[in-house]
C-alpha cells in the first residue's frame, strides 16, 4: 500500500479508502451480506487500507452498523473512521447532537475521526444557515473539545461558486468531492481541487469510477485509445492511477461490492504515486474522457440518493441498463434484462414514475430524471 499526506496531520492516509456504500447484499432480503462485507473490509485493512468511509443513510442505515462489526477484534485501532451528518434531516439545533450521538452508538466508537456535513448543496447549506452558522461552527468546536469529533469536513454536490463559498466559510480540516477523469469540470471539479489545496484543505475523492462506468469491460472505441499506451492496465486502474497521479488528491474512496474488486483496487493502490503517468498517458486519458462524454447518454453515477422512490421505481438500475445498452450496443440483451424481474422488478420499471420530483430534488448530479425515465420507457417498454 502507498500512503499520502493528509494536510498537516501527523498521519498518512492510504491511497485507497474503503467506501461502505455499495456493499454486497443478501439476495433474500436485499440487506447487506454481512459475512461477505466484513471479509472485504478486513481484507482491505489487512492490506493497508486505513480510511473507512460510511454515512447515516448508506444501505438504508445498515452501513454504519456493519462497519462497527467489521472493526471489532482489533481492526478499529488500525483505521480512521469517517461518517457524515445527514444535512437533510437536521431541522433543529438539537438534531446536531441527536444524529452524532446515534452515529457514535451505531459505530460503537467514542469518537468519529473524520466527520462531514453530508451532501452540501445550496439547499442543505441553507439548512445550516437557518440554524445559524455561528452556532453550527461553535457546536463543531464543542464536539472536538469533548472528543467526539477529531477532524471536520464536508462532502459537496453543487456548482463551483458554492464550493468556494463553503471553503471560505470555515477553517475546515478536509473536504470530499466527486472527481474523476470525466468529471473534471463538474461540480467542484479540478478547479475546486486546486482551490481546496491552495487553502491547505486535504481533498477526499469520491466517485473515482463514476459509479462503475469507468470500470469493467470497455467499449471497443475506448480500448483502441488505451491501446496507444505501452502499459497494460484495467479500465479501473486507468481511472484510479489518473487520480493518484495528482498531488492534490489525499485519498481516493472506492465503493467496492466484491472481494475481487477490493483485491484489484488494493493492487492498484500499491502501484500508485504522484507522477506515475507519463505525459503521453495523461493525453490518452483525456482522449478517452472526451470519447466517453460523447457516448454516455445519462450521467448517472449510481450513487443511490434518488432511492427509495415513493413509487418504487428502480432508478439507478434502469439508467445503468440504458447506459450499457447504448454504449456497448447491447439493446436486445439489456431489454431482456430490463424485463427480467430478478434485475428490475415489474413494479419498479420506468413506467411506474408519476413525476413527483422527489428523485430530482435528491440527485447530486442534478439530472432531469423524470425526462430520462420517459426515454427509458420508450427504449425498453414501447419499442
Amino acid at each position: 500500500m502507498q500512503y499520502r499526506n493528509f494536510g498537516n496531520l501527523d498521519w498518512e492516509v492510504s491511497a485507497l479508502g474503503f467506501g461502505a456504500m455499495r456493499l454486497p447484499t443478501d439476495e433474500a432480503d436485499e440487506g447487506i451480506d454481512r459475512s461477505k462485507a466484513v471479509e472485504m473490509l478486513r481484507y482491505a485493512i489487512d492490506n493497508g487500507v486505513n480510511y473507512v468511509d460510511t454515512a447515516w443513510p448508506y444501505h438504508g442505515g445498515e452501513s454504519e452498523d456493519l462497519v462497527a462489526e467489521a472493526l471489532k477484534d482489533g481492526y478499529r485501532e488500525q483505521v480512521k473512521v469517517a461518517t457524515k451528518l445527514p444535512s437533510w434531516e437536521v431541522e433543529s439545533r438539537e438534531d446536531l447532537d441527536k444524529y452524532l450521538n446515534k452515529q457514535l452508538e451505531r459505530l460503537d466508537i467514542e469518537k468519529v475521526d473524520f466527520y462531514l456535513l453530508h451532501a452540501l448543496d445550496e439547499g442543505h447549506w441553507q439548512n445550516y444557515k437557518d440554524l445559524g452558522l455561528e452556532y453550527v461552527f461553535d457546536w463543531i468546536e464543542r464536539m472536538k473539545a469533548e472528543g467526539k469529533i477529531d477532524q471536520i469536513g464536508f462532502s459537496f454536490h453543487d456548482d463551483y461558486d458554492l464550493f468556494e463559498e463553503l471553503v471560505d466559510a470555515y477553517d475546515w480540516d478536509f473536504c470530499q468531492i466527486q472527481y474523476n477523469y470525466i468529471d473534471t469540470e463538474f461540480q467542484a471539479g479540478k478547479k475546486g481541487l486546486k482551490y481546496a489545496d491552495k487553502n491547505d484543505i486535504p481533498v477526499v475523492v469520491m466517485e473515482p469510477l463514476r459509479g462503475g462506468t469507468l470500470a469493467g469491460e470497455m467499449p471497443e472505441e475506448i480500448k483502441d485509445i488505451f491501446a496507444q499506451s505501452k502499459t497494460e492496465r484495467s479500465s479501473a486502474d486507468w481511472a484510479l492511477q489518473w487520480l493518484w497521479n495528482q498531488p492534490e488528491v489525499a485519498v481516493v474512496l472506492s465503493g467496492m461490492s466484491t472481494l475481487e474488486q477490493v483485491k484489484e483496487n488494493v493492487e492498484s493502490a500499491a502501484n500508485s504515486g504522484v507522477g506515475q503517468l507519463s505525459k503521453k498517458e495523461e493525453e490518452i486519458v483525456e482522449e478517452v474522457a472526451n470519447k466517453y462524454e460523447a457516448m454516455v447518454p445519462v450521467n448517472c453515477t449510481g450513487c443511490g440518493y434518488c432511492v427509495p422512490c415513493p413509487e418504487g421505481v428502480e432508478i439507478p438500475g434502469i439508467f445503468a441498463l440504458y447506459n450499457e445498452a447504448k454504449i456497448f450496443d447491447l439493446e436486445e440483451q439489456k431489454r431482456r434484462e430490463y424485463h427480467n424481474t430478478d434485475v428490475i422488478s415489474e413494479s419498479g420499471r420506468a413506467s411506474a414514475c408519476v413525476a413527483c420530483g422527489a428523485c430530482e430534488e435528491a440527485c447530486p448530479q442534478n439530472l432531469d430524471i423524470i425526462d430520462e425515465l420517459e426515454t427509458a420507457v420508450e427504449y425498453f417498454e414501447n419499442s
